[in-house]
C-alpha cells in the first residue's frame, strides 16, 4: 500500500470511494467533498494500491484562543482493503499532519453503533469524550472521542502552546 498526500486529480476516484462506503443520507456531497479537500487548514492522506484509491481520509485544524485543534471530518476505506492497517495508518498520518499544524488535540466523531471504528480508536489512544444524541442522520447518536497530540518542535523549541481546558493552563512542549 502506498500513503500519499492528495492530488487534485485525485478527486473523482476519492468520491467513488465515498458513494461506495456511505449511502445517503449519510454520504458528503460532491460539493461539501471538494470543499473538504480544497480547505487550506486541513490535510487529505489517500492510501493507493495498484493506482487504485482504496481509502482516504480527512482532518482539518483551526486555532480558537491561541489553541489549535483538530478534527478528523472522514476515514474511508474500500471493503476489500478493510483489516489490513489501512485505517489506522491514515489515522497516523493525520495526527502528524495535525500536530505538524500545532494542534494540541484531535477529535472526530463516530456512530455509536460502529463497534470496528470504536475499536480502532481506542487502540490507538483515544478517548470517548462525550455522546451526541442525533448527531447523524435517520436520528443515530454519535460518540466523540479526543486525543491529545504531540507538539511539533523545532530544534528543541516549542512552535505550539496549548491550554489545558480543564485547568486553563498553558502547557508547552515537554511540560
Amino acid at each position: 500500500m502506498n500513503y500519499r498526500p492528495y492530488a487534485l486529480d485525485d478527486f473523482d476516484q476519492l468520491y467513488s470511494l465515498e458513494e461506495l462506503c456511505f449511502k445517503p443520507p449519510f454520504r458528503f456531497s460532491r460539493r461539501m467533498m471538494r470543499a473538504l479537500v480544497q480547505h487550506p487548514d486541513s490535510a487529505t492522506w489517500i492510501a493507493e494500491q495498484s493506482s487504485r484509491i482504496a481509502g482516504f481520509a480527512i482532518v482539518e485544524w483551526n486555532a480558537h484562543k491561541g489553541e489549535t485543534t483538530a478534527y478528523i471530518q472522514t476515514i474511508e476505506v474500500a471493503p476489500d482493503a478493510r483489516r489490513q492497517g489501512v485505517a489506522g495508518e491514515l489515522l497516523h498520518r493525520m495526527e502528524r499532519s495535525a500536530g505538524g499544524a500545532g494542534a494540541c488535540s484531535i477529535s472526530l466523531h463516530v456512530g455509536a453503533e460502529n463497534a470496528g471504528a470504536i475499536r480502532l480508536y481506542e487502540s490507538q489512544g483515544y478517548k470517548c469524550s462525550g455522546r451526541k444524541e442525533n448527531f447523524y442522520p435517520l436520528g443515530q447518536a454519535a460518540l466523540v472521542y479526543t486525543k491529545k497530540l504531540e507538539i511539533a518542535s523545532a530544534g528543541g523549541l516549542s512552535i505550539a502552546t496549548c491550554v489545558d481546558v480543564k485547568s486553563e493552563r498553558k502547557i508547552s512542549a515537554g511540560s
